[in-house]
Formats: C-alpha cells, structure tokens, sequence
C-alpha cells in the first residue's frame, strides 16, 4: 500500500488530505528563509544533521517553547509557507480525522495505550504503510 511512516507524526485531529494537500502552492509568495536557515529553527535541524536522535531534538524544540513537529517539515521550505498551506483546507477536506479513519486509527489507539513510536511504525511497515 505504501503509506508515508511520517503520517503517524502528523496530527490525529486532521484528516490526511488536508495535512497533505497543504503544503502547495503559495511558496513563491513567502518571502522567508527556508527552515534549515531561519535562525530561530536552524539550530535545530543542525542537530539532526550532526546526528541526534529525533526525540532529542524535539525535546530541545519543547525545552525552548517551540512546536516539536516543525522539525518534521521540510527544511528547504520557510515556515510560513508551511503554515499558511494548511490554514484553509480543513474546511475543505471533507475527510475523517487520522485517528477516526479505518486505516490509521488502530496506529493511534497503539500509541495511545503506550507502545514506543519505532514499534508503532514498525507495525505499519508489517502491513505495508509508510509509518
């Protein structure tokens, strides 16, 4: 089947598409510095690249006050591009959230009753999503 392993880091509110779809579109609008280089996030992307663990690195992002899932976005692409693309779809997106959708739901429900996330996505891998 072939689904994304990063889905399970995208938020179980939202529907699929709209976390998806999002993304394009408007970047030639966004006059900002992609993420890798804006100084509030740089640091951050320069301790993955130096090979911290992902969970490291978001605690460092929370210790800081910032959102742990920016450093999931794309690192070449500013952050408000990244944000406004996702403003107005979900009114748009007439799909179930992540954690109610069949496909997806039970991924949740496992990290919810406290599996760790490696072994969730290795469970999606098993049936052939992209964890």
């Amino acid at each position: 089947e072939g689904k994304d392993p990063e889905i399970i880091n995208m938020d179980p509110d939202k529907s699929y598409n709209s976390q998806v779809k999002g993304n394009s579109g408007d970047d030639e609008k966004d006059a900002g510095p992609p993420l890798k280089d804006d100084a509030e996030f740089s640091k951050f992307f320069k301790m993955l690249k130096m090979g911290l663990p992902l969970g490291a690195v978001q605690n460092a992002m929370k210790k800081e006050g910032k959102d742990p899932e920016i450093i999931n976005m794309d690192p070449d692409k500013s952050y408000n591009s990244q944000v406004k693309g996702n403003s107005g779809d979900d009114e748009k997106d007439a799909g179930p959230p992540l954690k109610d959708d069949a496909e997806f739901s039970k991924f949740f429900k496992m990290l919810k009753m406290g599996l760790p996330l490696g072994a969730v996505q290795n469970a999606m891998k098993k049936e052939g999503k992209d964890p």
